[in-house]
C-alpha cells in the first residue's frame, strides 16, 4: 500500500517533536511522510531569537523548511510558492495542517489541494478547548476550513466537542500532538537507583516525595497544592518542584508562613533528558490545574488544561499520578490514577494521604498508569492511531 502524508506545522522545527511522524513512516512499506516547517520562526514572540530550520531525512521521513510569512503568529502563518512546488511534486494522499481551525496555512493548503487536483484528504489538528465567538472575516475563514475538512485530530475531548457545536460534521479522533519517549521516560527504582541525586536534593530514603513539573503560575493550581500540603502534618515528606514562573516568590512566601519552607525543593532549568531522573525520585506526581476565566493567557476567554503531557511522562516512569478534573486531565488519567475536584485542597490532601498510607495501592496505580502510557501514549501508539484514522478517511469517497 502506498500512502503519502504531508504535515504542516511549526511544532516540528524541534527535531525531538518529530518522533511520532518518523515512527509513522516506518510502520509499513509504502508510507512516506513529508513535514513542512517554516524556514524561519521566533518561538515565544518577536523579542526572541529567530530559528533557522534545517532540512533532514530518515528513510521515507523528511523535514522540509519552506519560506514563510509571519514568523511568530501561528494563525497568520502562510508559505511561499515553494509549498506549491512541493505539493505538485509529492502529491500527498493526506494533507494535514496542525495550526488550528482558524489557520491561514490550512486555508492555503485546502485551496492548493483544489487548484492542483490532488484529491488529498484535508486534516487539521487543534488544541483549543474553550468556547469562543468569531466575527468576520475570521468567522468566514473558519467556516471555509471546516467545510472542506475530511478529518479532525483534536488534542482533547473538549476541543472536538466545541467544533461539533460549531457545525463540524466529519470524522474526528482525540489524541495528543506528541507522544512520550518510553526509552527516555522509563521506570527506575526510587530513590535507591539515584542516591547521588537524592542526596544532592536533600531527600531521605523514608520520605514521601510529592512532585510537580511545570510553570509556576496561578492556573496550575499550586496554591491549592500548598493548602493540601498543610494537611500532611509532621509525616516525613518533601515536595519537589521542577520549573519556573511568576508565582514562585509568592509560593515561597506562603510556604514560609505555613512553616513548610524547608520541605520544598526548587529545581529550575532541567534539560529534557534529565527530567526522568527527577520524576523517578517522586512518590507521586501532582497536576492540580484550575480552570478560570480570570487567568488571561492566550486570549481573554480564560484557560483550561489542554492535556498535561507531564502526566504521561510520569506514568511511563511508573510513578502514580494525581490530577484535578480540569480540562483533559480526567480523560488522560482515567482509572490509572486519582482525580480530585479542581481547587479542592481537602480532597487533594486526602488523595496524598491515601497514597502515603497505602504503598501497595500506590504501586497498583503506578502499574496501571505505566500500562496506559505504553498502550496509548508512546509515539508508536499514536502513530498507529494516526495510520488507522488515515486509512478510514481514504476508504471514504468524497
Amino acid at each position: 500500500m502506498t500512502m503519502r502524508i504531508l504535515v504542516v506545522s511549526h511544532t516540528y522545527i524541534v527535531k525531538l517533536n518529530c518522533e511520532k511522524l518518523r515512527t509513522l513512516a516506518s510502520l509499513q512499506p509504502g508510507i512516506e511522510v513529508t513535514v513542512v516547517v517554516p524556514q524561519r520562526w521566533r518561538p515565544g514572540g518577536v523579542q526572541n531569537k529567530t530559528i533557522e530550520s534545517q532540512p533532514w531525512q530518515d528513510g521515507s521521513f523528511r523535514v522540509v523548511p519552506v519560506r514563510n510569512f509571519s514568523q511568530n503568529n501561528q494563525g497568520m502563518l502562510t508559505f511561499g510558492v515553494d509549498l506549491l512546488h512541493l505539493l505538485r511534486e509529492f502529491r500527498p494522499h493526506i494533507l494535514q495542517v496542525e495550526q488550528g481551525a482558524k489557520s491561514l496555512a490550512y486555508a492555503q493548503t485546502i485551496t492548493l489541494n483544489q487548484m492542483l487536483g490532488l484529491n488529498a484528504k484535508n486534516v487539521f489538528f487543534t488544541w483549543w478547548n474553550l468556547p469562543y465567538r468569531l466575527k468576520p472575516p475570521v468567522s468566514w475563514l473558519e467556516s471555509y476550513n471546516l467545510s472542506h475538512t475530511h478529518g479532525l485530530i483534536a488534542g482533547n475531548q473538549d476541543g472536538a466537542d466545541i467544533l461539533r457545536e460549531r457545525g463540524y460534521m466529519s470524522d474526528a479522533i482525540v489524541m495528543p500532538q506528541l507522544g512520550v519517549d518510553e526509552t527516555l521516560f522509563r521506570p527506575e527504582s526510587q530513590p535507591e537507583s539515584q542516591p547521588d541525586l537524592a542526596k544532592k536534593l536533600g531527600i531521605q530514603p523514608d520520605e514521601f516525595v510529592i512532585g510537580f513539573v511545570g510553570r509556576f503560575v496561578e492556573e496550575k493550581g499550586l496554591l491549592t497544592l500548598w493548602s493540601a500540603l498543610r494537611e500532611l502534618g509532621d509525616r516525613p515528606w518533601k515536595c519537589l518542584l521542577l520549573g519556573r514562573g511568576s508565582l514562585k516568590q509568592q509560593l515561597m512566601d506562603e510556604a514560609q508562613k505555613m512553616g513548610i519552607g524547608d520541605r520544598l525543593i526548587w529545581v529550575e532549568s532541567v534539560p529534557h533528558d534529565d527530567v526522568p531522573r527527577y520524576i523517578n525520585l517522586m512518590s507521586v506526581l501532582v497536576l492540580p490545574s484550575e480552570t478560570s476565566d480570570r487567568f488571561k493567557t492566550l486570549t481573554s476567554v480564560g484557560w483550561k488544561e489542554q492535556f498535561g503531557h507531564v502526566l504521561i511522562e510520569a506514568m511511563a516512569c511508573r510513578v502514580p499520578v494525581v490530577g484535578s478534573d480540569s480540562g483533559e486531565i480526567p480523560h488522560v488519567i482515567q482509572e490509572a490514577g486519582l482525580i480530585f475536584p479542581e481547587g479542592d485542597a481537602a480532597t487533594l490532601g486526602d488523595r496524598l494521604m491515601l497514597l502515603m498510607n497505602q504503598p501497595t495501592y500506590a504501586q497498583e496505580l503506578a502499574s496501571r498508569g505505566y500500562k496506559r502510557a505504553m498502550d496509548d501514549y508512546t509515539n508508536r501508539a499514536l502513530a498507529k492511531k494516526c495510520l488507522s484514522f488515515y486509512d478510514s478517511l481514504l476508504a471514504t469517497a468524497d
